[in-house]
């Protein structure tokens, strides 16, 4: 299986990915990367010679900052090379990228294009719930202005994506909306309800912001807009909480004390809600599979990033989508 991976993507480029790419070949014999970026530097970066690793180089690299659909198009950039690889070497499988997540999303749309079927592709990451399980969020910041046919694309896309990566045989999928009741929401909410009821996907109903981490859903579909709010809302608050254990640990004797006692149960908590394990999001939809990774990656995500892309390419789910889109048709 042969993956491209962006070498110069991230805060911790090309170190902390290319001892991904090292840590991925490693667990996997099977797995051949391709990663772009400054060959020299990239080559510093190694820890031993594999063949498993090829070099392809490419002096520019995306800022944060650029016009994505711009900087996407710049030649010899690491990421605009990657996906001309993604797109023109039929064995590529996937990319991985942990750079800019506007231009990976424009390279996406550009240079890749959609499955046949889908209105948009949407980013989709998996978060912890409080049951232990799994939610797939879709989508969390690709497409700010929605109209229902989108968001019944993403409530499919979403359920056939989490079946299949959990076998799960019909996961439960919400949408979000300020209320539980059936007509509670702004237009677009109340529109995408009456189109979700129609899908052949096991749909529960509104569910509120508070809920999503709740464990009660598995899939939960809603605008761009919405759900990166809601995303960097889950994100502040969990990082808040764990700033304020820190500080009442630290604030007495006996809350040091206490904290040994407890030490077991804060590495368990911090083991749940540590997002290095589900290497990336993916941008569900495209004809091809893109991950998109944080942008403070280090080795271990990029890693699980691409045993990701492996996962997802193995389970033939992108397939799956397809298929599934090409024998419904929605009336809105």
């Amino acid at each position: 299986m042969k993956i491209v991976v962006d070498g110069f993507g991230g805060d911790y480029a090309p170190g902390e990915i290319v001892k991904g790419c090292e840590l991925a070949l490693k667990a996997h014999e099977e797995l051949e990367i391709i990663i772009t970026g400054k060959e020299e530097e990239i080559k510093k970066s190694l820890s031993s010679a594999c063949e498993r690793l090829i070099i392809k180089n490419a002096d520019e690299v995306i800022s944060y900052d650029e016009p994505p659909t711009v900087a996407i198009k710049r030649p010899n950039t690491s990421l605009g090379l990657a996906y001309d690889i993604l797109k023109t070497e039929e064995d590529v499988v996937a990319l991985v990228s942990a750079g800019s997540t506007g231009a990976v999303l424009a390279g996406g749309f550009l240079k890749i294009g959609r499955i046949k079927g889908v209105s948009r592709p949407a980013l989709a990451p998996l978060l912890p719930t409080k049951k232990g399980t799994n939610v797939l969020l879709i989508d969390c910041g690709a497409n700010a202005d929605c109209k229902p046919i989108n968001l019944a694309h993403f409530a499919l896309m979403g359920s056939v994506y989490f079946s299949n990566l959990f076998s799960v045989k019909a996961p439960k999928v919400g949408l979000l909306s300020n209320g539980t009741e059936e007509g509670k929401g702004n237009e677009l909410t109340k529109e995408s309800y009456e189109l979700l009821k129609k899908l052949p996907i096991n749909f529960v109903g509104n569910i509120e912001a508070r809920d999503i981490v709740s464990g009660e859903v598995d899939v939960v579909a809603c605008d761009g807009f919405s759900g990166n709010i809601a995303l960097k809302s889950i994100e502040g608050a969990a990082s808040l909480v764990t700033r304020k254990l820190k500080e009442e640990i630290k604030s007495g004797f006996w809350s040091k004390v206490g904290a040994l006692f407890m030490k077991r149960a804060f590495k368990n908590l911090k083991s749940s809600m540590d997002y290095t394990k589900y290497g990336g999001s993916p941008f569900i939809g495209c004809k091809k599979i893109i991950i998109k990774s944080h942008g403070d990656s280090k080795a271990e995500t990029i890693s699980r990033a691409i045993e990701q892309a492996m996962e997802v390419s193995s389970l033939g789910i992108m397939e799956k989508i397809e298929k599934e889109l090409s024998e419904i048709k929605i009336e809105e």
